[in-house]
């Protein structure tokens, strides 16, 4: 189930122009890909998934394999909205390992079954584990949002896992990436439930969680109920982003809607409706969650300020709201990560 919606493609480039090139691909190649597109959905000269994969494509024969994977997961971005951009996907994670060797830490790719609505599936997750790791340390769990996924944030993964010496598990939430499932509130929880139990089995015993915007609706939820040994929750919307009359930019009202199983573009009283089940409103009333890190930036245009500092005066909870910044502090990600690599190595919960 996918559908596409109006958007105009150089909105896109205004507010993901940052993580374009702040995630590794050089400026001149990202302005050259953004003057040659004129529109979002045609896979023909001028579209977004044929100029990005031209990009990637020139990469991949030039043997910059990393690089290839980051330009093919911006050709299939926002969302896998036609078969061009499950091809593109498809092409990500190929050029993605042929880049493994050089990541600097050892990779594994692996499935982990999970329940959904009676059935099982199978979730693709990477597995990083940097040189020094042993069994008798904790995994930190690792997810991106609705359009920035496992391999979209390598980068950043790694880079927690080079710097506080802990085994990184990423995977895609439920509606996104190679997670097979629509996005939802309770069965679409219950499959990083069993991610987390996997987790369990990879290192002592201990896990923390991070999540990256939507992703950090799962690590608040998994934090909150103590589900996991700590969590961090990096953007992530709780509960005033899910109110009914809230606004939606830069194309995120057709993102959330394909992530949540629509085949058509949702009424505003069907998004409403579907986005009401995700308050974690019953979580937050309760006296009791695991260690918890908070942090987004101020400026943050999806997200509401009262969404991180809600968490102020909570037990065990750190909370940041970083100035100048937006949606998960992208522009200030070196400060960012340097607070969540801070926190963790020195957390209680270890």
């Amino acid at each position: 189930m996918a559908f596409q919606w109006q958007i105009d493609p150089q909105d896109l480039f205004v507010e993901r122009y940052p993580q374009m090139v702040g995630t590794g691909l050089p400026q001149a190649d990202v302005d050259t890909t953004r003057a040659a597109i004129t529109d979002m959905w045609p896979d023909a000269p001028g579209g977004w998934v044929h100029e990005w994969s031209t990009l990637a494509r020139g990469y991949a024969a030039d043997g910059r394999h990393r690089l290839a994977a980051l330009a093919y997961g911006w050709a299939k971005f926002p969302t896998l909205a036609d078969e061009s951009k499950r091809a593109a996907l498809s092409d990500q994670v190929d050029q993605y390992l042929l880049a493994a060797p050089d990541f600097g830490l050892e990779f594994t790719r692996l499935t982990v079954e999970a329940p959904y609505r009676g059935m099982r599936i199978d979730v693709p997750a990477h597995l990083l584990t940097p040189p020094g790791w042993s069994v008798a340390d904790p995994v930190l769990l690792a997810s991106g949002g609705v359009d920035s996924w496992k391999i979209d944030l390598h980068s950043l993964f790694a880079e927690m896992a080079l710097r506080t010496g802990m085994r990184v598990l990423a995977f895609d939430i439920p509606g996104t990436g190679e997670t097979p499932v629509p996005m939802s509130a309770d069965s679409g929880y219950g499959v990083v439930r069993a991610i987390i139990d996997r987790a369990r089995t990879l290192g002592n015993g201990r896990v923390a969680h991070l999540g990256v915007s939507m992703g950090g609706w799962f690590s608040a939820r998994s934090g909150l109920a103590a589900e996991v040994d700590a969590a961090i929750v990096l953007g992530g919307p709780i509960e005033r982003a899910f109110d009914p009359d809230r606004t939606w930019a830069y194309g995120m009202r057709g993102i959330i809607g394909n992530a949540l199983g629509f085949d058509a573009e949702p009424t505003d009283v069907e998004l409403a409706q579907r986005m009401s089940l995700f308050t974690l409103r019953q979580w937050l009333d309760r006296d009791w969650n695991a260690s918890m890190l908070v942090l987004n930036g101020a400026d943050d245009v999806h997200i509401p300020v009262a969404d991180t500092l809600v968490f102020e005066g909570r037990r065990d909870t750190q909370v940041h709201l970083l100035p100048d910044t937006g949606h998960c502090a992208i522009t200030k990600l070196p400060e960012a990560t340097r607070i969540m690599v801070d926190w963790l190595v020195s957390t209680a919960a270890w």
